[in-house]
């Protein structure tokens, strides 16, 4: 099972650390296409801090994570797995997994980066601001910029197993499966069930249910071979699930699960 998790808005920024290595990340193919991001985004943040603002959608107040990405190249860095610190990594909470739970996660799991593409877990990197839906001047949408490097990187990563898309929307887009590997991939959306029977998507229910459900699987040592099998797991993690149609070939299936409280 390979597993892609979306990155987080909020970030836990290492105090000490050695400064990034573009060269030691995971999917080393990646690496010009992570040098022309970093290289742009530093660059614009150091130059002019106020457009950095706009580009980066943030507010006048938010200053201080235009200067973080001003000094991305000397940062200290920590596993991403420690940098990401958001509600979905909240609720994942992997530093209280156990030996083998770590290890499985380190092998399944792969987060979305609008900086890098695409890492593991103990890829080390500091603490950025960028989004998925960021156009940096000069370079365009960034979703779109890492679509052709992620297209044979991810395929390769993907392998035979099954593909479990839990990334949202504009992650999504970064890279979208194909071919055999569409029909081997499940997207995953979490509905919230409220007193009357209607359902909605809730962000904060979305994420941290997806984290939980992902720490259940590490936990039990889940691997499903296909969409019934990620049913099940799902439904033994304790939530209802319900598979859409079959996918046709080239098609990614979709699972919603059901949940009514936290």
């Amino acid at each position: 099972m390979l597993v892609l998790l979306p990155p987080s808005e909020g970030k836990t920024a290492a105090r000490r650390g050695k400064a990034l290595d573009l060269e030691a990340l995971s999917f080393p193919a990646l690496t010009p296409t992570r040098e022309h991001v970093l290289e742009n985004l530093v660059a614009l943040a150091r130059r002019d801090p106020q457009r950095a603002l706009s580009v980066l959608g943030l507010s006048p107040r938010q200053l201080d994570e235009v200067a973080r990405d001003a000094v991305l190249e000397t940062a200290p860095t920590a596993a991403a797995a420690a940098v990401y610190s958001g509600v979905l990594y909240e609720a994942l909470d992997l530093a209280t997994l156990d030996a083998p739970a770590k290890r499985r996660a380190q092998r399944q799991l792969v987060v979305s980066s609008a900086l890098f593409g695409a890492l593991r877990l103990g890829d080390r990197i500091p603490a950025y601001r960028l989004s998925g839906d960021t156009s940096l001047p000069g370079l365009g949408p960034v979703s779109t910029l890492w679509r052709d490097p992620l297209a044979s990187v991810m395929t390769e990563a993907a392998g035979r197993s099954l593909v479990v898309d839990l990334r949202s929307g504009v992650y999504a887009a970064m890279w979208r499966p194909t071919g055999d590997v569409a029909t081997r991939t499940v997207a995953v959306r979490v509905l919230q069930e409220l007193p009357d029977g209607t359902r909605k998507v809730v962000s904060h229910f979305n994420k941290a249910t997806k984290g939980r459900l992902v720490r259940q699987w590490l936990q039990d040592g889940a691997d499903p071979r296909d969409a019934d099998d990620l049913a099940d797991a799902c439904e033994k993690a304790g939530v209802v699930a319900e598979l859409g149609p079959r996918a046709r070939p080239g098609a990614v299936r979709a699972l919603d699960v059901v949940v009514s409280d936290l």
